[in-house]
């Protein structure tokens, strides 16, 4: 990555950057909040088992409300959920009303989750001004059962069926709906909304589109709640209309309540006229079908499906004649010839319009012209210099950031409540799983960035920490929101970790959330030219909580050698590393350790950088200093007196210690597993200017000290004081010996360096898979270059071989500071991807050349995207220039695999584009 010091060209004064900058309008109130999976979560279970996927299928959802998010297609709501938009469609082929994406569950897939429709976010803005959603529905029914059969049969050694495989034949026929949404704000809260499906087929088709608006069930839970309206208004002769009241009893816990709205609804036939006749309005209730369900009576005839069964099933009962509830939509049907397209338009707006569409189309051409000139100027801020992104580098950029906005989401889980259950429902069972039970502190009710809102529809902590470095290409202000939300009080725990993910919140992920902030603030700073030192001292006071969590929690002997535990990096170890480990042992952990080195320096540089503005950090600055010499010392040194570095192997090794006298002399045991784990301490590294021991008296005389008095401490430390190529001094985990060690295995095609970026495991491992011998038993460790045989964290990710992109990007920031210190005085031997070798290369090449391989991912190669090559369907039609961000990559092909629309840290190929330019394209 470029240095972050380094200036870039302010922002242009858009349209959407005024947006942005608009202080007496909020313009982020609506946005595409809704969930694309609300069942199967944690929040919904509350079985006595804690299987959430069974207690909450996906055959309950279209009948069952939800008790803490609603879900929906291509859906919008307000900040605080109260009301709800998203489109529904029918073919006249399937059992039910296409309302939510369909996906396996963590039973079902044959490698876990997995969704099962092909969508892609085209577009969006910061502000939600305008943003754009494509989605495939094929003629023929959609092949659920299919779906569900074949994956069952297949074991974890065959790849995933997929709809592409399910309707090969007719999808090569074009026998689909090509399905965009767009939505474009005519202000801040006038919501214009634009549904377009073009039959792509050869052959006439029906198509029902269905656009939605409903409340979310916030009345079903109390006593003496009151409920929302939806009643039919007065509209032209070819609107269908709603006025919409909301619930009286006001403002939500967190923010103001929901003012009355009109919404509106109007169909254009293939001929591109508004139809003569107004859409069917369908009014239903937002209640249960408990009929359907558990065989007891509705309290209400109209249920949340009664709109599925009116349009599916011909049943006109089932929605109110009144046309008055809390779910309605409005119902168009036509039958397109090839090439048709029909559109229907919907408005939501906070007064009444007697001309609801009068400039609709005009508002969508300002709206995609301004979103035009925003991303113009985000392409134009790369730090490469001329010529700067390819147009296909921009297509990728643009629809990976887009891809981080789409996947915001409206995140509501109240533990306490979540656990002693809802004043007016039946109490939950007493034999319930203890999930989460320590967390009752923890009220969640806001927007949070998501990993995927279909795979992952509950956020991640240190995969939010990736997410936010693309977000502050865009927004900054969202990316430090974001950043504060999770150490304010009430998502931090008392005790001072942060929350992990909805499953196990008690879980241990990296501690990345100093190293996301601080690239937020130098980025933020660099851009405008104005740092935001209360942003950073608020984020870092919180931090130090944290950090005292780290140390107090993880490290059980006290000799900074962290455990941490599986650090989101799933099965990447012998052992599950979240689980009590074999004979009583323990993991000293490698990336454990260098995760707190670094840590460590991330702290140490923004009490520098505060220390410019307040004196008091200084001394804190020293502290980590001192913490960092004494990790990297561990590390080095410790566990027997060898620390984790194996020095026959040049690398780094999780060691297991063994409790009681009982196992003789060999109670340290190496995992002689090469995988990123050794390759971590890498991350611990930082560049500092020359000047800052001599602007901070107190620091300098700390290190002095440690020269002069802990030689030994000192010996294995990667510190430069000597100013390097940039003028920089460094400090490291590892010093030049190891990094060159290290660098030998890292760039070795055979073993972690692929066409595509860095291997999570060595392709050793492939022919020499590692053996280890415990208790009698055996455990072994292989690569596997694409999805996991086993089912470890339900089996949906695997860090045995494919490539991941936060750590590969995390590795390029660390070889661009050894880069910029040690300039062409270490050079090293580079291949290319053509098998050939050449010398001489800094590590600013090495780091410039692995964030080249990243980036071919996804964009063209030879008229080819790699990641989905297999795929001809993909290569050949539309969705060639529509992009899918997976969570992983297969290590040897670069195959997407995992979650589809991981946009949240796949979305890092944004940052690098941004650091990279040309060079990555």
């Amino acid at each position: 990555m470029a240095d972050s010091r380094q200036p870039t060209a302010r922002p242009k004064a858009t349209a959407e950057h005024n947006r942005l900058d608009d202080a007496h309008a909020d313009w982020r109130r609506w946005g595409p909040y809704l969930s694309d999976r609300a069942w199967g979560t944690v929040r919904e279970d509350y079985s006595a088992d804690g299987d959430a996927w069974r207690y909450f299928p996906f055959d309950y959802a279209h009948s069952r409300v939800y008790r803490w998010n609603e879900d929906g297609l291509a859906g919008f709501c307000d900040r605080d959920q109260r009301l709800c938009l998203s489109v529904a469609l029918w073919n006249e082929q399937d059992a039910i009303l296409k309302e939510r994406f369909f996906g396996l569950s963590g039973h079902e897939g044959n490698h876990g989750e997995d969704v099962k429709e092909l969508y892609a976010h085209l577009d969006a803005t910061p502000t939600y001004a305008y943003a754009k959603l494509a989605y495939l529905y094929p003629h023929a029914a959609f092949p659920y059962q299919q779906l569900y059969d074949e994956n069952a049969r297949r074991n974890r050694m065959a790849l995933e069926f997929e709809l592409l495989d399910a309707l090969e034949g007719d999808l090569a026929e074009g026998r689909y709906f090509d399905v965009t949404v767009e939505y474009a704000k005519g202000g801040p809260e006038d919501l214009l909304c634009r549904i377009r499906a073009t039959n792509k087929g050869p052959d006439a088709a029906p198509v029902h589109l269905l656009p939605h608006v409903w409340f979310r069930n916030t009345w079903a839970w109390d006593e003496d709640s009151t409920t929302p309206l939806l009643e039919p208004e007065d509209a032209p002769r070819n609107v269908a209309a709603l006025h919409i009241r909301p619930d009286p009893s006001g403002p939500t816990m967190m923010g103001p309540g929901l003012e009355e709205r009109w919404w509106y609804a109007r169909a254009l036939g293939p001929d591109g006229k508004a139809t003569a006749e107004a859409p069917a309005l369908l009014v239903t209730e937002n209640e249960t079908n408990t009929e359907r369900l558990y065989g007891v009576p509705n309290q209400t005839p109209y249920v949340k499906d009664g709109i599925h069964r009116a349009v599916v099933n011909g049943d006109e009962q089932a929605v109110n004649p009144d046309r008055i509830g809390t779910k309605a939509a409005a119902h168009v049907r036509a039958t397109l010839g090839p090439g048709e397209t029909l559109e229907v338009q919907v408005r939501l707006a906070d007064t009444a319009q007697t001309r609801p569409f009068r400039g609709f189309a005009k508002r969508f051409d300002e709206r995609i012209a301004e979103a035009d000139a925003f991303y113009d100027d985000v392409h134009a801020r790369c730090q490469s210099g001329p010529p700067g992104l390819t147009d296909d580098a921009k297509l990728v950029q643009r629809q990976a950031l887009a891809g981080l906005l789409w996947t915001q989401q409206f995140y509501h889980y109240d533990v306490a409540r979540w656990i002693s259950g809802d004043p007016a429902t039946l109490p939950p069972p007493e034999a319930r799983s203890p999930r989460n039970r320590h967390w009752s502190h923890l009220l969640n009710h806001h927007v949070i960035s998501m990993p995927d809102k279909w795979e992952y529809p509950w956020y991640a902590a240190w995969d939010l920490a990736f997410h936010m470095l693309p977000m502050a290409l865009i927004d900054p202000e969202e990316a430090k929101r974001q950043l504060l939300l999770f150490t304010s009080e009430g998502y931090l725990h008392p005790n001072g970790q942060i929350p992990a993910y909805e499953w196990a919140f008690s879980d241990v992920n990296p501690p990345v959330h100093a190293w996301g902030a601080l690239r937020v603030y130098q980025h933020d700073r660099d851009r405008t030219g104005t740092p935001d030192v209360a942003f950073l001292k608020t984020v870092f006071n919180k931090l130090l909580l944290n950090f005292t969590w780290w140390v107090n929690r993880k490290d059980e002997d006290g000799n900074n050698v962290f455990e941490g535990g599986f650090l989101g990096l799933d099965n990447i170890g012998v052992f599950d590393r979240s689980a009590p480990l074999p004979l009583g042992g323990r993991l000293e952990q490698a990336d454990g350790t260098a995760w707190m080195g670094m840590y460590c320096l991330n702290m140490l540089t923004i009490a520098i950088e505060l220390a410019e503005h307040d004196p008091v950090y200084e001394d804190l600055a020293a502290k980590f200093f001192e913490h960092f010499v004494y990790i990297a010392r561990a590390i080095n040194k410790a566990c027997a007196g060898t620390g984790l570095w194996n020095e026959a192997d040049g690398f780094y090794y999780d060691v297991l210690h063994l409790e009681g006298e009982n196992y003789g002399p060999d109670r340290h045991i190496p995992l002689q597993v090469q995988s990123f784990v050794g390759l971590t301490p890498l991350f611990a590294t930082e560049t500092l200017s020359a000047d800052t021991l001599a602007r901070l008296p107190k620091l300098a005389a700390r290190v002095a000290w440690f020269q002069e008095h802990r030689t030994d401490a000192m010996h294995d430390l990667g510190l430069h004081l000597e100013p390097g190529a940039k003028g920089d001094i460094l400090l490291s985990i590892v010093n030049r010996t190891k990094l060159e060690r290290l660098l030998d295995r890292m760039l070795d095609p055979a073993q972690f360096l692929s066409p595509h970026g860095l291997r999570s495991l060595s392709k050793r491992h492939e022919h020499e898979p590692y053996h280890f011998n415990l208790a009698g038993q055996t455990y072994e460790v292989r690569y596997v270059p694409g999805a996991s045989p086993v089912p470890l964290f339900g089996g949906n990710s695997n860090w045995r071989g494919p490539v991941w992109m936060p750590v590969n990007h995390l590795m390029v920031e660390s070889l661009q500071r050894f880069g910029d210190y040690f300039g062409d005085t270490l050079t090293v031997s580079l291949p290319d991807s053509d098998g050939s070798v050449t010398t001489g290369h800094t590590l600013c090449d090495v780091a410039e050349h692995l964030a080249r391989r990243l980036g071919s991912l996804f964009l063209l190669q030879d008229d080819v995207r790699v990641y989905r090559k297999e795929k001809p369907f993909l290569q050949q039609t539309e969705w060639r220039q529509r992009l899918l961000f997976h969570e992983y990559f297969h290590g040897d092909t670069g195959r997407g695999l995992g979650a589809s629309h991981q946009t949240g840290w796949t979305a890092v190929v944004a940052w690098l584009l941004h650091g990279y330019g040309s060079a990555a394209s």
